[in-house]
């Protein structure tokens, strides 16, 4: 595992800021699926688990969404891998005009591109570099090179935050620094990060995380890849103990946000000197 780096905090795609770091309760950002609790993937590790907690369109629309001041537009992929955006574009143009939109988009053509760019304040693109996992955990037919073409048509049209998935192949670490490589290459100007956490009900259910120093190790290469660039710890990761271990570790890489931090990583944040923030925001916006 590479050694953690001085602690340093970022602004978001680009100025360096040493020694701050932003804590983030997202909780005036409204997530919301366009497809409600379906998806026609029912991928390995995640089954449209974290699809039932959305809001619906027709509820972002509604009394939910004037509560909002952002909203995660997401939902359910197609067999295809795309989250069918287009085909609810009029509501999705409504509810723009009460918040700023992050759109998770899936897989894209140049069309979408062009379409989402008018329309969304960031986009949110998982970001696969490795046939198996396509294969073996999203049950896809589709290669990394669909996923880095459609990456190519979004970041010529807006803003784009890539995702990466750290421990997706049931808790192993395989393809995540050859995903950062090639992000490298491509660039990236800000890159959130999630941890795979064992689902009830999923395939994946009895697998178990991967070990928060291998986390933050994959974590480490990033900043020393991308000494510029503003890295984020998602929400999506495990509790418990684990995250607060791995908070505190992602501390010691150079993360620059935390989504709903552990309390001991504030507490040490506090102990390091960083000037701490907080955002109430999806750490994308």
């Amino acid at each position: 595992m590479r050694s953690l780096p001085e602690v340093t905090g970022r602004r978001e795609d680009g100025d360096s800021i040493p020694g701050r770091i932003e804590f983030v309760t997202p909780r005036k950002t409204l997530a919301v699926s366009v497809t409600g609790s379906s998806c026609d993937l029912n991928c390995a590790h995640c089954g449209g688990h974290y699809l039932r907690g959305m809001a619906s369109l027709a509820e972002a629309l509604g009394r939910q969404g004037e509560r909002a001041g952002s909203f995660l537009v997401s939902g359910g992929c197609t067999a295809a891998g795309r989250v069918p955006l287009r085909e609810h574009w009029a509501q999705i143009e409504r509810l723009a005009l009460r918040g700023p939109l992050n759109l998770h988009t899936g897989l894209v053509t140049a069309e979408d591109a062009a379409a989402i760019g008018k329309i969304a304040r960031v986009v949110s693109f998982d970001f696969i570099a490795d046939a198996s996992v396509l294969r073996d955990i999203y049950g896809l037919p589709a290669s990394p090179e669909d996923y880095l073409r459609s990456y190519r048509h979004l970041r010529r049209h807006c803003r784009v935050v890539p995702h990466i998935c750290i421990g997706i192949m049931g808790g192993r670490i395989e393809s995540e620094y050859r995903a950062l490589k090639i992000l490298k290459q491509e660039g990236a100007g800000a890159i959130s990060f999630i941890v795979f956490r064992p689902t009830p009900g999923t395939v994946l259910a009895g697998a178990s995380p991967p070990p928060p120093e291998e986390v933050a190790g994959v974590l480490a290469e990033a900043r020393a890849l991308f000494p510029r660039a503003s890295l984020h710890l998602g929400c999506m990761r495990p509790g418990g103990r684990y995250r607060e271990t791995l908070d505190c570790f992602a501390l010691g890489a150079g993360i620059n946000k935390i989504v709903q931090p552990a309390a001991p990583a504030k507490r040490l944040a506090l102990q390091m000197g960083l000037k701490v923030s907080f955002g109430e925001e999806c750490c994308a916006l």
